[in-house]
């Protein structure tokens, strides 16, 4: 008898299950029936849209950038043969990275920036180089640490060395290799410009203590001596 009532309740809660389920997709039809254009036209207003993308990135954005990628050519011979100034602006007949920036921006490659970042540190531009090196976005981590350490670089040639100093740091964590040593040791240096030769002295024997085997790390006891030295008198 149990089992009798139990059987005929869960019938009518499968009833009462069915009921509900048949009256949602009664009210989904008559939505969709209502509002059947409106569908329709986001789905080809999606599609369209979809079509746009594919095209601008095949007809313009590709194109663009092999134009682009093209007129790197020219400049990085340039910049080769340490003509940074021909490099930078050009010469009329082929465009510098400058141009090139103005006119194709990133779609022209990553490296436009540093290497015009590179040309304007060489010619003494400190302003504009860091602009330069600021945009560089590149994910290689060698090429990523040495942007921050020519940031660091023209920081210095702009005499602003706590803000160099704060550069070089960010380039040793970025490379957290033996290149780091070199950003590390500019960073002692200039801590000796500053006038804290205990923290270049911590510069020196990281060195000393992470990356030994590095060309600074070769040299680096002379520095240490000198400044602890320096500290004893």
């Amino acid at each position: 008898m149990a089992n009798e009532k139990e059987r005929k309740a869960q019938e009518a809660r499968d009833a009462e299950r069915q009921e509900k389920v048949a009256e949602q997709v009664s009210k989904t039809d008559e939505f969709l029936k209502e509002h059947s254009k409106l569908i329709y036209g986001c789905l080809i207003a999606l599609l369209l849209i979809g079509l746009g993308i594919v095209a601008w990135q095949k007809f313009i954005l590709q194109p663009k950038k092999a134009e682009g990628m093209a007129q790197m050519y020219p400049a990085e011979a340039s910049y080769r043969a340490q003509e940074y100034d021909l490099a930078l602006n050009g010469d009329g007949n082929v465009l510098g990275f400058k141009q090139i920036i103005d006119e194709y921006g990133s779609k022209a490659g990553e490296s436009v920036y540093f290497y015009a970042g590179m040309c304007n540190l060489e010619l003494g531009n400190y302003d504009e180089a860091i602009a330069m090196f600021k945009k560089y976005k590149g994910k290689e981590s060698i090429l990523a640490a040495r942007s921050l350490g020519c940031i660091g670089d023209a920081y210095v040639g702009l005499e602003k060395y706590s803000e160099a100093l704060s550069w070089y740091d960010k380039a040793a964590a970025r490379a957290n290799n033996p290149f780091a040593a070199s950003y590390l040791l500019k960073a002692g240096v200039v801590c000796e410009e500053m006038g804290d030769n205990a923290k270049a002295l911590d510069y020196y024997k990281k060195i000393k203590d992470q990356y030994p085997q590095s060309i600074e790390g070769y040299d680096i006891d002379k520095y240490i001596s000198r400044i602890e030295t320096l500290m004893s008198k």
